[in-house]
């Protein structure tokens, strides 16, 4: 990195030696030598109070310590909320979430037969969006593939997950005819399992050898671009280019 000619000239100007300022910020003078010889960027409480023990905007000795706390603050607005079990939100607050989509719906699972036992008219739900035209991507897991034997013998659940995603097959596989559905078949390992509609997304995150249910749960909404909402989207996108059309899958 090239030297931060910035500081070294806000540096000599003020009167400040390394030492001297690196004992009002809180370091030591070799790190402020670095800063200046080498263009390396604090943390940002030691960058502010640079900044202010120097007179200077924090942003023109550092700009891309700016563009880092931007991304950071954009990670963190993205999560509105942290459930110790997905088991933990009511079933009509999934439901409302779907209900008021106007442009898309994505689901990426292994199965996720919850939403067909607990929302008894999710297949009508999903049809009725897409006659509005709402683009509805559905992702669920290929019983055949050792992804999915492995996640049933971590938890202990056997051919369960298997039968599972059977079903999920069979719950689906009408819903290929309806325009504005797509509904593939992954074999990838699953380390979230992905809902969203529009801009609000539920993230159930994995731990090994429990089962869905009794996992995290994360409530996304998307605040500010590559932000944690768009992470978990483009992981949805790359699975999605893996898969195969459910109508394709004979097996499924």
């Amino acid at each position: 990195m090239p030297p931060n000619e910035r500081l070294r000239v806000l540096l000599e100007k003020s009167g400040h030696t390394a030492e001297t300022l690196a004992a009002h910020v809180g370091t030591d003078p070799k790190t402020v030598a670095r800063w200046v010889r080498t263009g390396r960027v604090p943390h940002r409480r030691n960058a502010h109070a640079v900044a202010r023990a120097l007179d200077a905007d924090v942003r023109e000795l550092w700009p891309s310590l700016e563009r880092r706390d931007e991304t950071k603050a954009g990670q963190e607005d993205d999560l509105v909320a942290v459930y110790r079990q997905r088991s933990e939100v009511p079933i009509e607050q999934w439901r409302s979430m779907f209900e008021a989509t106007e442009r898309s719906i994505d689901i990426l699972v292994y199965a996720a037969l919850f939403l067909h036992e607990q929302i008894p008219d999710w297949k009508d739900l999903l049809r009725g969006k897409a006659e509005r035209g709402v683009a509805v991507r559905v992702l669920i897991g290929d019983p055949g593939c050792e992804a999915v034997r492995a996640r049933g013998e971590e938890e202990n659940f056997g051919y369960g997950i298997q039968s599972r995603c059977h079903l999920a097959a069979m719950h689906y596989r009408p819903l290929t005819k309806a325009a504005g559905i797509s509904v593939r078949v992954h074999s990838t390992t699953l380390y979230n399992s992905l809902y969203r509609a529009d801009d609000h997304m539920y993230v159930n995150t994995h731990l090994y050898g429990v089962n869905a249910y009794g996992n995290p749960l994360l409530r996304l909404k998307r605040s500010a671009p590559r932000g944690l909402f768009d992470a978990y989207t483009a992981s949805m996108d790359a699975v999605w280019k893996t898969a195969r059309p459910l109508e394709e899958c004979i097996s499924a």
